[in-house]
């Protein structure tokens, strides 16, 4: 499959995650909730690491590698607190909009610190998707 179908893919899942985190985190400390939630995600990943046979390529992972992956688990992880904290407060279809933000926020990182280039269509989209995001969250 391509990029294209699994980015596809990951948007459903993370509808569905908002969907399903919001009926789970009802009535329960949002900090609880991600920390269950970690936990599956935890289990199931290491679980298909482990039946792909993956999991022996550990010892070929760099110090740089290791550094980045850490930092990106711990951005991943404030990032899962912050979501379910906003959305145990507020309503899924606002909430999620601002969370993705992130795509606006990646295309200039990326800018920034991968070299990527910055074109016309890129501001342009970056700029509707946060214009989008504001609507939707103030509807």
């Amino acid at each position: 499959m391509s990029w294209l179908v699994w980015a596809l893919l990951s948007a459903v899942f993370a509808a569905a995650t908002a969907i399903l985190a919001k009926i789970g985190v009802s009535g329960i400390d949002s900090n609880l909730a991600t920390a269950v939630r970690t936990t599956v995600i935890f289990v199931f990943a290491w679980a298909i690491a482990l039946a792909l046979g993956k999991h022996g390529e550990l010892r070929h992972i760099n110090t740089r590698s290791w550094f980045f992956l850490v930092l990106s688990g711990l951005a991943t992880g404030l990032s899962w607190l912050c979501y379910f904290r906003a959305l145990q407060m507020g309503q899924a279809s606002r909430v999620a909009p601002i969370d993705k933000l992130s795509v606006a926020l990646v295309i200039v990182f990326a800018w920034l610190f991968l070299g990527e280039g910055l074109t016309m269509l890129k501001v342009l989209g970056g700029l509707l998707i946060a214009a989008g995001a504001i609507v939707l969250a103030f509807a």
